[in-house]
């Protein structure tokens, strides 16, 4: 499929490839059969990886093909009795499902309405958010002071009932899984020891019920991971969600105003902690539908293995768990000597051991491709192979040893295996191997079925000039006469006698600080209107007239007020 589109226009290859999915949908409904058009599209993909089925990319695909390709994939959508199937459904309905975590006039008051007016739709947005806010976080404090908020849930006491019950629904389907898984396992241990079992139960298609349980297993793993999560993030809120409402408490008090600076911001923080309660209470209730909603995928197994079946294949057989096999083989361990090139990595000389990214999903590598479809878990206490930056696990120290003489022999058997059940490719974690595909023209010395991901791309780099910071000593004098130079110039120097002035061009060069007492409001007076008077003269002269002799003597009386007198 990837070659014709390769040669086809963008817009032509994906007309055809939707053709044909919608053909195969139109097939699969008049047979009574619901297919969406990603299951469609997996399914194509699986028909044409599938060396068996014949299908050369290498050159465009008539008429006669699209028609094979449609029969064949309507075919295996339709056989509701193969596991392999209800695996491949498993898959895709969980990757197309799961989800990896007013008082309005006293807080919005009716003076700033027009300014709020004005601004532009992302302002008014973001204004209306935070106001919806501040409304919740009052609600949400009345309704813990008992005034108010009424319709309110409680949202930590639901969290605190829903997430013990979803994780011991988990934990009872998880362990069902894996005992179903173990008994499988036995089975398939003991057709590998006998070959002549394997026809007898070939109809019984043991491996792809492994396949499908396991799968279901390690979804069940995803999800329980997911909700431990979850409970640690309530009980971290409900920490948070009772210290921010006894500050509230402590801030309010019998206060009848109180500043909107100190609440607004602890009615925000506390809206927005209510908003990750109800973020949570939606996780919960979609990983525990999700849940439900993975057990019809199951259903094959009764139809296969009835209890009277499965009690007759496991007649004589000892059923072991992941960790009882893990425990056989605990002491045998690798010895890094025994190898030269290989690089193996061990719990006590490695960080981060527990967290690296096991290849193939843990399982071992060299027991999968030396067997029919055999699923053992490896031991990673024996020794991690590190190959091309890869780290792959084994269940024995002689599975480990064989794997590595030959990584990429037992590698590629892998990825032929993978190509015969497409569900695989998700299971055990191949999707770069299987990401792109290469003509048939283009293989060399490889099967003409053997398909290899494409590894070349282009790309550049970019080398500093000067990757280590400069180390050059300037002081370095390598002269002699320099350094006795410098010598007699620092020995004059003891005897001189250091002095120091200030000028008016200098002060400010070196860094100075002082303190000032602020400018206050005062007024003074500087005069005032005022007015005098200057005493006006009141000058007598007595004996003018009236006098009895011929000359008149006359007396000045000056009668003129003093002037600070008036």
């Amino acid at each position: 499929m990837s070659r014709d589109s390769a040669r086809m226009p963008p817009t032509q290859a994906e007309s055809v490839i939707k053709n044909i999915i919608r053909e195969i949908g139109q097939e699969c409904a008049a047979h009574g059969e619901t297919v969406s058009e990603t299951l469609a599209a997996f399914m194509v993909k699986a028909v044409v990886l599938d060396p068996s089925n014949g299908f050369n990319m290498d050159r465009t695909l008539m008429k006669s093909d699209v028609q094979k390709l449609v029969k064949l994939c309507v075919s295996r959508l339709l056989d509701s009795k193969n596991p392999s199937l209800d695996t491949i459904k498993m898959q895709v309905y969980f990757d197309m499902n799961y989800t990896s975590r007013a008082a309005l006039q006293s807080i919005f008051p009716q003076a700033e309405l027009g300014t709020f007016l004005t601004l532009s739709k992302k302002d008014k947005e973001r204004q209306l958010k935070e106001l919806t806010m501040v409304v919740t976080g009052i609600r949400l404090f009345n309704r813990d002071c008992g005034k108010g908020g009424e319709g309110i849930d409680d949202l930590p006491a639901i969290l605190q009932e829903a997430i013990p019950a979803t994780t011991q629904h988990i934990d009872s389907q998880l362990q069902i899984a894996q005992d179903q898984a173990y008994r499988y396992t036995a089975i398939l241990e003991t057709v590998a020891k006998n070959p002549l079992l394997s026809m007898e139960l070939q109809p019984y298609m043991l491996k792809e019920a492994l396949y499908n349980m396991r799968q279901y297993e390690t979804f069940l793993q995803i999800i329980l991971s997911d909700i431990i999560t979850c409970a640690q993030e309530v009980e971290m809120m409900i920490k948070q969600l009772g210290a921010q409402l006894e500050q509230l408490k402590m801030t309010v008090k019998s206060k009848t105003a109180v500043p909107t600076s100190q609440v607004f911001p602890i009615f925000i923080a506390l809206s927005n902690l209510w908003t990750s309660f109800q973020d949570e209470t939606v996780l919960i209730s979609v990983l525990s539908n999700l849940t439900t909603h993975l057990e019809p995928f199951l259903g094959a197994h009764e139809l296969l293995f009835p209890e009277k079946v499965m009690q007759n294949l496991l007649d004589g057989l000892t059923v072991k768990t992941d960790v009882c096999r893990m425990k056989e083989h605990m002491e045998d361990r690798v010895r890094p000597v025994d190898f030269r090139k290989q690089e193996w990595l061990f719990p006590e000389t490695t960080a981060n051991f527990d967290k690296l990214l096991i290849q193939y999903r843990g399982f071992c590598a060299y027991t999968f491709a030396t067997t029919d479809g055999l699923l053992l878990p490896g031991n990673p206490a024996i020794g991690i192979l590190k190959y091309k930056e890869k780290y792959y696990t084994f269940n024995t120290r002689d599975a480990a040893y064989l794997f590595a003489e030959s990584p990429e022999n037992y590698i590629d058997l892998i990825k032929e295996k993978a190509k015969k059940n497409a569900e695989l490719i998700q299971l055990l974690e191949l999707h770069q191997q299987f990401e792109t595909l290469i003509p048939y023209s283009q293989m060399k010395d490889v099967d003409k079925h053997h398909i290899k991901p494409i590894t070349k791309c282009e790309s550049s780099t970019q080398t500093d000039t000067h990757i280590l910071p400069p180390t050059i000593v300037r002081s370095y004098e390598w002269n002699e006469w320099e350094l006795r130079r410098k010598a007699i110039k620092l020995a004059n120097l003891r005897r001189k006698v250091t002095h120091s002035v200030q000028t008016d061009l200098s002060h400010m060069r070196r860094e100075n600080c002082s303190q000032v007492y602020p400018p206050k409001d005062a007024s003074t007076q500087s005069m005032r209107e005022s007015s005098t008077r200057v005493p006006r003269p009141q000058i007598y002269i007595a004996g003018l007239r009236g006098g009895q002799g011929k000359i008149t003597y006359g007396v000045k009386v000056n009668l003129t007020r003093a002037v600070d007198e008036t």
